[in-house]
């Protein structure tokens, strides 16, 4: 066994650690939770292996029959290692759908899968046990000529967790087709499910489920949708204060339309579910949604989820739940003219809607609704707040790395005025599993609108004189709002020119 001690000054706080299942899940519970020791990252070659006591070699020999790689030792803070470990090994969870059944996790770690043994369920329960503790968004189980990749998306980036044997293929996703009550029979055409885990440390996740025919076999997407809220506030999405503030204004107006705009997974609706939870804590209001699908669960409001056989359809559902008198109307997506015609007239009868629409910036929406038939003097009556959003990983507050801006670079942001000044990139350290980054933070452009606004947009000018009014406010846009955020350390310009390269 090769060891080594790290130089560390002070003890690993692990609630701060990201921990990768691929190596904490190679040693049996037992293990971690007698001896509290946790494999958690490789870095520069070795494993690293979070002990409370790292003088203890008894451990570290245990660990090593698990793990073939070299292993480096760092202390960690006792109770927080006891609590990560309880997490990790100590839960339970249930999942339901058609059915309930409960998971009792039992790690395959580098056994051989075999198809036809108990084995398989084991194998699922472990990929979702992986992707709640790396608080993935997706699981993708892709078959190829010879084996079955499945990769897990966090913080926006796909990671590889385990290559598996192309045999285990269809026992795999027939067990994942049994939760999520589709039909294992059907491997010719695309299906859909869905089905909640409810797990002690975890709370609920919604799982929703797609397969696909592919030329090697069925593919296989788990998107996980977290239903809880409590940590869904303003303050964590990484408005300025100056955004902060504009919003939190916006949203207190007693009707009319708030828009959020960008590309898909970019946190828009995710921004609107923390404005809806903003307005619930300090109001008393009647506040409905209609939504494809409903992604977080809040108390106190009324969810309407459209239903994919059309039963229950954006624009009946929109049609029905203004009779319902709402005050506040979140519209997940507006998607075509009915759509947008109906929230428009929404708007203009009393209530407060928010919805979201695909354009590059706030601006281009207004270009986006013309072209579905809105008149521009009605986007003038009902505009309130329209904001851009994107989404780019959070620099590793404990490793990034000081660097000046280059001449190339400041060409991307076209501001020849920024070049040498102090930006930051990632360095990677035990904190961030190495890759220098920890969780995403939004990037924000905002137009409020007030009734010189609202006059020019009527009459339907070109998008040059809406970008020189808002210049003369001195509102930032979003390659403003990135810059700031490089300079604060916040995140990386390899984060931000690409989000912004097309706007």
């Amino acid at each position: 066994m090769s060891t080594k001690q790290l130089s560390i000054d002070e003890a690993l706080d692990m609630d701060q650690v990201k921990v990768d299942p691929r190596w904490a899940l190679r040693i049996p519970a037992h293990l971690a939770t007698r001896r509290q020791v946790l494999p958690f990252t490789m870095q520069n070659g070795s494993v690293l292996v979070a002990c409370k006591d790292p003088t203890d070699d008894q451990s570290l020999q245990a660990v090593a029959r698990y793990i073939s790689e070299p292993l480096s030792v760092a202390a960690a803070e006792p109770d927080s290692l006891f609590r990560m470990i309880q997490r990790i090994f100590q839960d339970t969870v249930r999942w339901s759908g058609n059915q309930a059944e409960p998971i009792r996790i039992q790690f395959t770690g580098n056994k051989p899968v075999d198809p036809e043994g108990d084995n398989v369920v084991a194998l699922g329960d472990e990929i979702f046990h992986a992707a709640l503790i790396r608080q993935a968004t997706d699981i993708h189980i892709e078959p190829g000529t010879n084996s079955v990749r499945i990769r897990l998306r966090v913080d926006g980036t796909l990671d590889d967790y385990r290559q598996l044997p192309l045999s285990v293929h269809n026992a795999l996703v027939s067990r994942f087709k049994v939760m999520s009550g589709m039909d294992i029979a059907e491997r010719r055409a695309p299906q859909d499910g869905r089905f909640t885990l409810n797990s002690d440390h975890n709370s609920e996740i919604d799982i929703r489920t797609a397969t696909i025919p592919t030329k090697h076999g069925e593919r296989l997407t788990l998107r996980l949708l977290a239903t809880q809220t409590h940590d869904l506030t303003l303050g964590r999405l990484g408005m300025s204060s100056r955004d902060l503030r504009s919003f939190e204004h916006g949203i207190d107006r007693p009707n009319g339309l708030i828009l959020m705009t960008g590309p898909t997974g970019c946190g828009k609706s995710t921004t609107l579910y923390a404005a809806i939870r903003n307005l619930i804590d300090r109001k008393l209001l009647n506040i409905m949604t209609i939504e494809d699908p409903v992604e977080y669960v809040i108390d106190g409001i009324s969810q309407v989820e459209v239903d994919t056989n059309d039963k229950v359809s954006f624009h009946k559902a929109l049609r029905s739940v203004l009779r319902h008198d709402p005050d506040v109307l979140m519209i997940g997506e507006i998607r075509d003219e009915e759509t947008a015609q109906t929230a428009i007239r929404a708007a203009l009868t009393g209530h407060l809607v928010f919805t979201t629409l695909h354009a590059n910036s706030a601006i281009g929406a207004i270009t986006r609704l013309i072209d579905m038939n809105i008149k521009p003097f009605l986007i003038g009556s009902v505009a309130r707040l329209f904001a851009a959003q994107r989404l780019v990983r959070r620099l590793c507050q404990k490793c990034k790395v000081p660097t000046k801006m280059t001449t190339d670079q400041a060409t991307a942001f076209n501001r020849d005025n920024i070049i040498g000044l102090d930006v930051f990139m990632p360095g990677g350290c035990k904190y961030c599993a190495g890759t220098g980054f920890m969780g995403r933070i939004g990037l924000f452009e905002f137009i409020p609108f007030d009734a010189e606004i609202a006059k020019i947009v009527a009459s339907q000018p070109e998008k040059s004189h809406i970008e020189e009014l808002l210049k003369e406010r001195n509102c930032r846009m979003l390659v403003d709002d990135g810059l700031q955020k490089l300079f604060d350390g916040q995140t990386s310009v390899e984060q931000v020119t690409p989000v912004i390269s097309p706007y």
